[in-house]
């Protein structure tokens, strides 16, 4: 095709001089216009194509434009690159660069000059701009500002999230759309261009404004892109920026094989924006599930601790003994476990009262009233109902308690006594339970319900 296309232009610029015409046959004569326009657009039918070569003779005037020449052993091409194109260029060439380069063949028909309009240029090899990040990494570890104890935590519950981004980028549609699914906060947007030259400069200006907002996290970053295109964050200026921030910083740039400097400097790097976002707030689910947590727990703590008093309880109602001392002991030791058993559940009950009403603090300011509303609700009805039941219970402990020492009293020589009754000892201190174990004369004690007799035997009356 290419040969058949330079067959095909050189017999439309050939040049008849008259060699082996006829005399009287005159020759077509060209003009200089139309040959190079006729050679244009033979060249201009290459299209895009990719040229690599050492970087001479570069020219940098006021326009913008850059002027060079590209050459190898052999050849050379002269390279024009216009102002819009060299603006997006993330370095500058220099004379003896090796660079490869992405543009059209084109003829300068002013000058008849044929000449490479260049649309793209990056280094060879490792390339300028790879090799200038690698430096500046090795420079800020040196320095400490990658190390590990200088990250600070993420807040737990975030009431102000501040975004550094661009206005119009997709990254900010993903970070507001994950926290408005997550956790509605108060979103700050601190907008700047995130690519080109001076883009650098634009974001540290947006970070020290989201800085002086008190914000309780700083959201930093950008879509993905080309090396060139995430060039800003890998910029010495704004990673000195990040690491003097007060305010914590997340940075979400590119995709997640793309880290930059700015990724390594801020106390929290997120593979994506959306990664961001998930990572400030929690999920409003997830808290509701942990506060139902707390609650259960509250409730299976309560009645362990009842379990345990109540065994105690038991234990100390099978060490009762018989004689009234021991009845009023344990009736006061009654008494005492039940005080301390209800001032340990109060206690109990304040604090974690005291915890949820900071949770729920915590929770209004960020408005979800309703369901704190209904949580408190039955807070309180599970309150009153574990207050119910533990007066029950005590109640129901008492009541047992009074019926087993109503029992022991009963089963009491003292109440036999109260009966009218007696109980009546020989000289030794034996019960009697017989008349034929004494003989007349002998002295007995006789015990009443109150006090005692000393008693002689004047006669013994046989046994029916």
């Amino acid at each position: 095709m290419v040969e058949q296309r330079k067959g095909a232009d050189r017999s439309q610029l050939s040049l008849d001089v008259g060699a082996g015409a006829p005399a009287e046959k005159q020759p077509r004569v060209h003009t200089v216009t139309r040959v190079v326009q006729l050679a244009s657009r033979e060249v201009e039918r290459f299209g895009t194509l990719w040229v690599a070569g050492e970087v001479s003779n570069l020219r940098s005037p006021s326009s913008g434009h850059l002027y060079f020449t590209l050459k190898d052993r052999r050849a050379q091409l002269a390279v024009v690159m216009f102002r819009s194109a060299a603006a997006r260029l993330a370095f500058r060439p220099e004379n003896g660069q090796t660079l490869r380069l992405r543009g059209r063949l084109t003829i300068y028909e002013v000058q008849g000059r044929f000449q490479l309009n260049a649309e793209h240029a990056e280094p060879t090899g490792l390339g300028a701009l790879q090799q200038a990040v690698e430096r500046l990494k090795r420079k800020l570890q040196t320095e400490g500002l990658f190390a590990a104890e200088r990250k600070r935590p993420l807040p737990l519950l975030p009431t102000t999230v501040a975004v550094v981004t661009s206005r119009t980028g997709a990254a900010l549609r993903d970070i507001l759309r994950v926290l408005e699914r997550r956790f509605p906060v108060r979103v700050v947007l601190c907008p700047t261009p995130v690519q080109g030259s001076g883009a650098p400069f634009e974001i540290c200006s947006a970070l020290r404004r989201a800085d002086a907002l008190g914000a309780d996290v700083i959201i930093v970053g950008r879509g993905g892109g080309s090396a060139e295109d995430l060039q800003a964050f890998n910029s010495e200026q704004v990673a000195r920026t990040i690491g003097k921030m007060r305010t914590v910083v997340v940075s979400a740039v590119g995709h997640e094989v793309d880290v930059s400097i700015a990724d390594l400097v801020a106390d929290q790097r997120a593979p994506t924006p959306s990664s961001a976002a998930e990572l400030v707030v929690p999920s409003q689910i997830e808290l509701v599930e942990r506060l139902s947590r707390l609650r259960g727990g509250l409730q299976r703590a309560t009645r362990h601790q009842l379990r345990r008093h109540e065994l105690h309880l038991e234990r100390l109602r099978g060490r009762l003994g018989t004689p009234q001392a021991l009845v009023d002991r344990g009736r006061l030791r009654v008494d005492e476990l039940a005080a301390r058993v209800d001032s340990a559940c109060r206690r109990r009950l304040a604090l974690r009262r005291e915890a949820l009403r900071r949770l729920q603090l915590q929770l209004h300011a960020q408005r979800p009233t309703a369901r704190l509303v209904r949580q408190r609700a039955q807070l309180q009805q599970l309150e009153h109902r574990l207050t119910l039941e533990i007066r029950a219970r005590l109640r129901a402990a008492a009541s047992a308690l009074g019926s087993r020492v109503a029992a022991l009293e009963a089963m009491s020589p003292l109440a036999v006594l109260a009966r009218g009754y007696a109980l009546v000892r020989d000289e030794r201190g034996r019960l009697l339970l017989d008349a034929d174990d004494v003989a007349v004369g002998h002295e007995l004690d006789v015990r009443l319900r109150r006090g005692e007799l000393r008693c002689r035997v004047e006669r013994k009356i046989p046994r029916p």
